[in-house]
């Protein structure tokens, strides 16, 4: 239990006075300050306020301040500062994220939502026909908004912070109509279509236009992106010009909590997913059937990531798939793999639905690679709801790369055969031939992941990339088959870094 009082007031300059009370008790609920105030509107004029005050360590997880709107204001500014004390090695400094809701409130669901920026940018704006990358548009009116402070991580010493607002008042300019990309492309009907489902642009903590990641995402061979900004939909209206018939876009969020963080992916346009909460207190399953009501799937990111926050701590009830393998190859996947296989062994052991695995890039800025990893989705057109079906059916594999291709069947019985995804119905001891052909993958080994482990490992593919391996199993022996290319590993006994990876065939009635 952490307690603290203090009081700052500053008086601005121009006769207001800014006032805050800090009153910390616990370490989980949000906080709101005293509110600043402003006079009444000056036609064509600008005010400001700044407000000064310390957040001690174990602040809640969100800080509001109250800020008294007067009608006839044209636009919202925000800026703030904070200290950044040297820390002993192994303890956090400073980190302070923010963002902002209006008039309609702070509570939990997000109506009042206007937008959220993180640690990315150090100010902010807002006003009907314009705002900040990370905010809404819309107009600035009469009321209470509230600027929400996230005290990240706080330093031993305290996080000092101070924020001015500067309100302009006149008349508003005339919003504008959103326009979102279409729910289909030019597909080919029933085939196999690559995308990257976790991308971050300037509307974010990224650096790349939506246009720049189209670009991107259209050189690495790429049929599909979905949107997926930390904590805010802003830019659900900015990629209309992106899509074409060669390139479905979709919408969604990568929803940042404290606990982990989950891509929504392939929502409705305009949906917003609340963040504020942890998994103790039992909110996560309301928000997930939000995603779900507004058309997208939950899918868990990165789970094992090592980051503050990042680690998943929500569980995998509510999961439709759960993203294995994000950015560049390194042991935080290694180990996501390993528990994906376990949940696989668990759902064969206990009868229940599996949850399929994916791959995205997770890419933010240069250097970052766009489409590297990218999942492979068996689709029956290049629309929203089919690729989102494959996805869910586990009707895929992760590549690398486009350069990578798989091609993993079984057979067996009576010419009954299986793809990714599917299941093999014939009797347990019904000899089996698992098939995986594969382009694009020179000195690579394939292995053969069951729910009894890895059961056979392939001699290195030929320089030339290509090949094809063969295994012969029973149901009995194996519950799934699941395939693994994999890079010669560097030294050692451990296994060398993912190339692609498949979901698995599933054997037996």
């Amino acid at each position: 239990m952490c307690e603290d009082h203090q009081e700052d007031s500053h008086d601005d300059g121009h006769g207001g006075l800014a006032r805050r009370a800090l009153f910390v008790t616990g370490a989980a609920a949000a906080l709101t300050l005293g509110s600043v105030s402003f006079a009444a509107a000056a036609e064509g004029g600008q005010e400001s306020r700044t407000l000064r005050g310390t957040l001690p360590p174990g602040s809640p997880d969100f800080v509001y301040v109250p800020v008294e709107v007067p009608a006839g204001v044209r636009e919202i500014k925000v800026a703030y500062t904070y200290d950044r004390p040297s820390v002993p090695a192994g303890t956090t400094g400073n980190a302070l994220d923010i963002g902002v809701f209006d008039d309609r409130g702070t509570d939990l669901g997000g109506r009042g939502f206007r937008g959220w920026s993180g640690g990315a940018r150090t100010e902010f704006f807002l006003r009907a026909d314009d705002a900040t990358p990370g905010y809404l548009p819309g107009p600035v009116r009469e009321g209470t908004w509230h600027i929400a402070l996230g005290p990240y991580t706080v330093a031993p010493q305290g996080l000092s912070y101070e924020i001015t607002v500067t309100l302009t008042y006149g008349e508003p300019g005339e919003a504008a109509r959103p326009v979102y990309p279409p729910e289909r492309a030019k597909g080919r009907g029933r085939a196999w279509y690559r995308g990257d489902c976790h991308l971050h642009s300037w509307y974010s903590d990224g650096r790349r236009t939506p246009a720049e990641i189209g670009a991107l995402a259209r050189a690495a061979g790429l049929d599909f992106i979905n949107s997926s900004e930390h904590n805010t939909h802003s830019a659900h209206a900015h990629w209309a010009d992106v899509a074409g018939d060669d390139l479905l876009v979709m919408l969604g969020e990568e929803i940042t909590t404290r606990n982990g963080h989950v891509v929504a992916l392939g929502t409705d346009p305009g949906t917003f997913v609340d963040w504020r909460y942890r998994a103790r207190d039992n909110r996560f399953g309301r928000f997930a059937r939000q995603i779900r009501r507004a058309g997208g799937l939950v899918v868990p990111a990165h789970p094992h990531a090592t980051c503050v926050g990042c680690n998943w701590k929500f569980g995998f009830g509510e999961a439709d798939a759960v993203e294995v393998w994000n950015g560049p190859y390194t042991p935080d996947d290694e180990v996501t793999l390993a528990d994906w296989d376990s949940m696989l062994v668990a759902s064969v052991r206990d009868g229940r639905d599996w949850i399929p695995a994916m791959g995205s890039s997770d890419a933010h800025r240069d250097p970052d690679p766009v489409g590297s990893p990218q999942t492979v989705v068996l689709a029956d057109d290049l629309t929203r709801r089919a690729i989102q079906e494959g996805i869910r059916a586990g009707r895929s594999y992760v590549a690398e790369s486009a350069r990578l291709a798989l091609s993993f069947r079984a057979s067996g019985g009576r010419g009954e055969h299986a793809g990714i995804g599917e299941r093999l119905r014939v009797d347990r001891d019904t000899p089996v031939t698992v098939r995986l052909e594969v382009t694009g993958a020179p000195r690579c080994t394939v292995r053969f992941v069951t729910d009894q482990g890895v059961l056979h490992t392939s001699p290195p593919l030929p320089v030339a990339g290509a090949g094809v391996v063969e295994w012969r199993t029973t149901p009995s022996y194996a519950a799934y088959v699941r395939a693994e290319v994999r890079h010669e590993a560097a030294a050692g006994p451990l296994p060398g870094a993912l190339a692609g990876f498949t979901n698995p065939i599933f054997l037996g009635r």
